[in-house]
């Protein structure tokens, strides 16, 4: 049971509809995470605007980003976005094998060495980021990444590790 109240529809202020209008039309419903950021809603909407940056946008594939939401939550235990953001990947094609890989070793051979890397290096970013060495993100660019996409698969990894921590400091419930 969460710790502080999820505002729902009914309850909440113009700007937050407004919000949720929004987030249901990307994911056709609203998140328990954005009805816990209700609660201050100038910071729902800044989460909301980042979400769609980063998940959304940017030069990066959504699957490669959900795969990377994936990675950094399970490295945070976080049961909300691993289990969200594995339906999500479900959702786009992904077997149970290939996701519960994400979650362990990221050895499945459907993962391009080119992923496995950017999947390695956003967990190192999110366990001991102090560890990334230079040649870790020389190797990045080896395999194609510019500087932008770096900073977007850093962006990505930012925005759940934060989500990882506020979900679960608040022990928010998927449904």
């Amino acid at each position: 049971m969460t710790r502080i109240k999820l505002i729902e529809n009914y309850e909440a202020s113009d700007m937050v509809r407004a919000v949720y209008k929004d987030i249901e039309a990307s994911f056709g419903m609203v998140p328990n995470l954005f009805k816990t950021y209700a609660n201050f809603p100038e910071l729902l909407k800044v989460n909301w605007e980042k979400t769609k940056v980063l998940l959304m946008g940017g030069e990066l594939p959504r699957e490669l980003k959900e795969q990377i939401a994936v990675v950094v939550s399970a490295a945070n235990s976080c049961n909300y976005c691993v289990a969200s953001h594995s339906m999500a990947l479900s959702m786009m094609g992904f077997s149970q094998e290939r996701i519960d890989d994400l979650t362990k070793n990221i050895e499945n051979p459907q993962i391009t060495p080119r992923d496995k890397k950017i999947l390695e290096y956003a967990r190192k970013a999110t366990l001991t980021p102090h560890k990334i060495t230079d040649a870790e993100t020389d190797e990045l660019k080896t395999h194609g990444l510019t500087d932008i996409q770096i900073v977007e698969v850093l962006g990505v990894m930012e925005l759940f590790t934060g989500y990882n921590k506020f979900l679960d400091s608040l022990a928010v419930p998927l449904t």
